[in-house]
């Protein structure tokens, strides 16, 4: 599967009745299994389709493909809190790519008539498992079709009576009536997009459980940083790790009351902040401020961005970067830097590894255990993407 992830806060989930009693299988039509072909196409188009939407929302902002009544309708079916709703559109319009000639809005092959067939596998072989993959994204039902609103033969409006969410039932309802009266591949890709992209801003809001590791030693630490800010990530990475140090060299120090920061994508202007981060005093002073770099640091940066601290008078300033200083760049950006001192400012650019390494002997063990805890707190609270959160829960998991 390409990407997903553990997530922010639990969203509210709806109530609802599962099958399980020997009624139950009495009124249930037992499941037609759908050929191997169906559910192994199915599986390739969902996991393509999600590959881009994740590829996309990385780069930049999700735009949505659908407009009006049916984004509404798309939005309401994913987001619903009938649960087992949010499994639907995922399951049958893959279906639908996987095979036109299935009729989308069938969800059980004893329907019967043209294009009938056994949704509920393709939904559990599926569409369960992607969602078991991507931290219950959908609500975690292992049997979605079996639960009771799903227990009928199609999606239509004939069914409405048995539904007690009949809004989001309706939804459902106009969506796959609009895919399979339009009968087009094209159409119903671009419709599958747009709810998987629904699935992704799910996907942001939902809580990433980080392992608290009884021990942590200083080579450990150093290690799974390592381990993180080896993928790209366009700075968020980095500016966790280093708010998270900030932070936790504050408090255990009494160096500073308070880190400010602003999100990966904000401007510094933007946020009233002279840099990426800064550390405040009990009375409001600005204490040093951290300017974070996830390549190397050049003469122009560090001149562009002396210029804005000046305003504020902070005399400690600290370059955090990925990779030091640029080799090209490296004598000019140290006679900046002296002149720098002339005038009232202490500059220290440093690589975040080297840093971290000595900030975490000093801060001993306790300190590496709360450090670990606060880069989980910082990803959360800034809503880092979600691939982002959930690499940091792995490697705290393999301490």
């Amino acid at each position: 599967m390409a990407a997903g992830g553990r997530f922010g806060q639990e969203l509210p989930l709806g109530q609802e009745a599962a099958c399980g009693s020997p009624l139950d299988e009495l009124l249930m039509p037992p499941a037609r299994h759908a050929p191997a072909d169906l559910v192994a196409q199915a599986r390739g188009i969902l996991e393509g389709i999600w590959k881009d939407v994740c590829e996309e929302a990385r780069g930049t902002t999700l735009l949505d493909c659908l407009e009006g009544a049916l984004l509404q309708s798309v939005r309401a079916a994913v987001n619903s809190p009938t649960k087992s709703y949010r499994y639907v559109l995922p399951t049958q319009l893959a279906a639908k790519l996987a095979d036109a000639s299935l009729d989308c809005r069938c969800l059980q092959a004893a329907r019967g008539g043209k294009g009938a067939f056994d949704a509920r596998t393709v939904a559990h072989e599926v569409v369960v498992a992607f969602d078991q993959f991507n931290n219950s994204v959908l609500g975690g039902s292992p049997e979605p079709y079996v639960n009771n609103p799903l227990r009928v033969p199609e999606v239509s409006a004939r069914f409405a009576g048995q539904q007690k969410n009949k809004k989001d039932w309706a939804a459902l309802c106009e969506v796959l009536g609009a895919v399979q009266e339009r009968g087009s591949a094209d159409f119903t890709r671009t419709v599958l997009r747009q709810a998987l992209m629904e699935v992704y801003r799910r996907l942001a809001q939902v809580h990433v459980v980080y392992p608290a590791p009884k021990r942590v030693s200083l080579d450990a630490a150093v290690g799974i940083l390592r381990g993180f800010l080896a993928a790209a990530s366009g700075g968020d990475r980095l500016l966790a790790v280093s708010s998270a140090l900030s932070a936790v060299l504050g408090r255990r120090f009494g160096l500073y009351a308070e880190v400010r920061r602003g999100n990966i994508t904000a401007a510094d202007a933007s946020t009233g902040l002279s840099a990426d981060l800064e550390c405040v005093s009990q009375a409001g002073e600005t204490v040093l401020v951290v300017e974070v770099k996830d390549r190397d640091v050049t003469i122009t940066h560090v001149r562009s961005k002396m210029a804005d601290i000046r305003e504020k008078q902070v005399s400690e300033i600290f370059f955090v970067a990925q990779q030091g200083i640029a080799a090209s760049d490296r004598q000019a950006v140290l006679e900046h830097v002296a002149r720098e001192f002339v005038g009232g400012h202490n500059v220290y650019i440093t690589d975040v590894l080297t840093l971290a390494a000595t900030a975490l002997s000093l801060l001993g063990e306790p300190g590496r255990r709360e450090f670990v805890r606060e880069v989980g707190c910082q990803l959360d609270v800034y809503r880092s993407d979600i691939v982002h959160r959930r690499a940091w829960s792995d490697l705290l998991g393999s301490l």
